[in-house]
């Protein structure tokens, strides 16, 4: 390349940079358009009643402090009457299984094994075989632990 080229080249680039530079420094800045966008918008100030009928014709369900300390001590009072069966070392083991398609109840089996969930991934695939569920897979993420039956763990993951 020659040097009157290059020197175009350069010089565009140094144009351009300054024509951002100045647009970036004395252009209108976000907290300016953000301003002006909350002053557009009309606010109305809600009752409690209103808003609980807002969120619960969006689905949502709203309860009160009181209520939702009911529910959990129900939930814990259930937690705490539903034994854990736990391994000869006492230590439950939980894992999320995260089935994909394409997967197999062997592959499934075999993650159970190495999550320590179950014993034997072969007789985890003989059993789902045995039921006639290895096409029924569900994919999706599912919480597994050692205290579950393999009745309760392939109701889980399977249809």
């Amino acid at each position: 390349m020659t040097s009157n080229p290059l020197r175009s080249f350069a010089s565009g680039l140094l144009v351009a940079a300054t024509i951002i530079g100045a647009f970036y420094l004395f252009g209108p800045s976000q907290a300016e358009s953000s301003e002006k966008a909350t002053k557009t918008v009309k606010t109305e100030k809600l009752s409690e009643d209103q808003m609980i009928e807002q969120l619960t014709s969006k689905g949502f369900v709203v309860h009160t402090e009181d209520e939702w300390n009911k529910q959990m001590a129900k939930a814990n009072e259930q937690k705490e009457k539903k034994p854990e069966k736990k391994n000869d070392d006492g230590v439950v083991y939980r894992t999320i299984l995260n089935v994909s398609m394409g997967m197999t109840s062997i592959d499934i089996g075999n993650a159970l094994e190495e999550a320590k969930i179950i014993d034997d991934g072969m007789k985890f695939y003989k059993e789902v075989e045995n039921r006639g569920l290895e096409n029924e897979l569900r994919p999706g993420t599912f919480q597994i632990e050692s205290g579950m039956s393999m009745d309760e763990i392939i109701s889980i993951i399977f249809k």
